[in-house]
């Protein structure tokens, strides 16, 4: 073996090298502002205020946390986000495989045109305000279906799922169940539901985040607060700073330490909100990789 192949040219090692500082200081770029929002969330107010928090807690405290659980439409945000979540998720879950299945399946007649027809939505749409006309007409404004129904199916989850229904799911498995006198619908619950799990398990991931974080429809299609999903709560708070300071603890007559409050607020609002899909992710990594993988190798 030519030992000059064997060894990393100066160019490889430069490249490595420079690299490596390229990534380092990109990772170091997306961390210090979830450090520094962690680390301010636990701060007390006033530090936060005057700018002493950097990297770590400043005066250690939760009263940033005790602001978040006593102020009321917090928990309305959650318990919305929470219900838009799992019943959109489910709802996504059952389209998906209810799409994906039939066009995996050879002997489906006409499936390249429902593809076609699939991606044709991908890359044209009618535009926000016959969307828009389109859920006023059909009744959903202001309720919980102008969140879920317009999103109810994603066109890239059902080619990832369609792909590894075609590589995992034989068709030979199929006509011996059919043998065994089982339809369609039996065959798609007890066969296909239960060798999926990687893909499943990815999608709703992919679903479940997407509900979690969505404030666009919600902000077109929703008009009272107590719909408000926690993303817009979240942004009202934010972006417009509404926050209604009557519903903080603390003297009222205090008006800086309240003030101060209500951006101690903003930091531990962010954090709350980001923990559900942190606790969540850790229970379907595993699948992650190998579900995104087997379901892209093939379009």
């Amino acid at each position: 073996m030519n030992t000059k192949l064997s060894k990393e040219s100066f160019s490889d090692k430069l490249f490595t090298i420079l690299n490596t500082v390229f990534m380092s200081a990109l990772f170091l770029v997306v961390l210090y502002p979830i450090v520094y929002i962690i680390s301010a969330s636990f701060s007390d107010s006033q530090a936060v205020v005057s700018g002493e928090v950097w990297l770590w807690p400043v005066r250690p405290s939760l009263e940033g946390y005790k602001a978040v659980f006593e102020y009321g439409q917090v928990w309305v945000g959650f318990r919305n986000s929470i219900l838009y979540t799992v019943t959109g998720t489910l709802i996504n879950i059952i389209m998906t495989v209810l799409a994906a299945y039939p066009l995996s399946r050879k002997d489906f007649y006409g499936k390249n045109i429902f593809m076609l027809l699939f991606m044709f939505t991908t890359m044209f749409t009618g535009g926000l305000i016959p969307a828009y006309l389109l859920v006023r007409d059909l009744g959903m404004l202001d309720t919980i279906w102008s969140i879920i129904v317009p999103g109810a199916l994603s066109v890239w989850n059902v080619i990832i799922a369609r792909t590894y229904f075609q590589m995992s799911i034989p068709h030979e498995l199929l006509e011996a169940a059919q043998l065994d006198g089982c339809n369609d619908f039996q065959f798609v619950w007890k066969v296909v539901i239960r060798l999926s799990g990687p893909i499943l398990a990815v999608i709703t991931l992919y679903y479940a985040a997407a509900n979690w974080n969505q404030y666009f429809n919600a902000m077109l299609y929703l008009k009272t607060q107590d719909h408000y999903p926690l993303q817009l709560v979240l942004k009202d708070i934010l972006v417009k700073n509404d926050v209604d300071v009557g519903m903080l603890s603390g003297d009222p007559q205090d008006a800086a330490k309240r003030e101060a409050m209500k951006t101690l607020l903003k930091y531990s609002l962010i954090v709350i909100s980001s923990a559900p899909l942190l606790v969540f992710y850790p229970f379907v990594q595993r699948y992650l990789v190998k579900g995104v993988m087997v379901g892209s190798l093939k379009g």
